[in-house]
């Protein structure tokens, strides 16, 4: 991997310098405060996943360290229930040695929780169970979903595990406030694009990590971001580049 660019980070990297799993850590470090980065990989087209309809099938090895890299470092992961359906989310690993052993000096758990974000009140079938080896999940939801479902859920994940947030709708401000009061500051939106839209139109967004992959698709897949009107302005803070794979962190403005 090779810096492009570095506006943001003072002494991590220069541009030109190759970078080793160090340098990229102090790259994509949290501020010291709370914070909501997402994460999305886009084609050359600005498809938003493969012609198979999974953003995997477009990833390359150099997003898949970050990806990697930014899920060890958040507390936790939140993301639409149609997107963890679709993409076949199951519960979040242990994070690598060196960070595990950072996180436990920092009082942190050793999985970043998941944070399930459903109107309906449905938990994602591949998450209902409760492995002895993975990370938590919490189900984001409001009072629209009905009590039959949220009962449900409640049953499933746990009576503490369901945060009703909002009447008609899921309020992601109220959200993002309970999931920072449960000492969970650090989170890392992975989508889809509408949960993508709303969290920016919600002026919830401090950063966008996106990665541009060397690939024209076509087809007819949405773009990472749809639905809400959002019209917020982000300015780059970092470029890397890794065969052709563009690795960039877009920030919010005076952030």
């Amino acid at each position: 991997m090779r810096l492009l660019l570095n506006d943001t980070v003072p002494g991590a990297a220069s541009p030109g310098d190759v970078l080793d799993a160090s340098a990229l850590e102090r790259l994509y470090a949290y501020p010291d405060r709370p914070w909501l980065r997402a994460n999305m990989v886009a084609t050359l087209d600005g498809a938003a996943a493969g012609n198979d309809g999974r953003t995997g099938s477009i990833n390359t090895p150099a997003d898949q360290v970050v990806y990697t890299l930014l899920r060890d470092l958040a507390d936790v992961v939140l993301v639409g229930a149609g997107t963890a359906r679709v993409e076949g989310y199951r519960h979040t690993r242990p994070r690598t040695r060196d960070l595990l052993a950072r996180a436990a000096a920092e009082g942190r758990a050793a999985h970043p929780e998941l944070a399930v974000v459903s109107g309906t009140g449905q938990v994602p079938p591949l998450l209902a169970d409760r492995p002895e080896d993975g990370g938590g999940v919490l189900l984001v939801t409001c009072e629209a979903a009905g009590a039959e479902a949220l009962d449900r859920a409640r049953h499933i994940l746990g009576e503490d595990r369901v945060l009703v947030c909002g009447g008609q709708g899921v309020d992601l401000p109220a959200a993002v406030a309970a999931l920072s009061g449960r000492g969970l500051p650090r989170i890392l939106c992975e989508g889809g694009p509408r949960l993508l839209a709303d969290v920016a139109a919600a002026d919830l967004l401090d950063e966008l990590c996106l990665t541009v992959v060397p690939l024209l698709a076509g087809g007819l897949e949405q773009r990472i971001a749809v639905g809400t009107v959002a019209d917020r302005a982000l300015v780059p803070g970092v470029v890397i580049e890794s065969e052709g794979t563009l690795l960039q962190r877009w920030l919010r403005s005076g952030s």
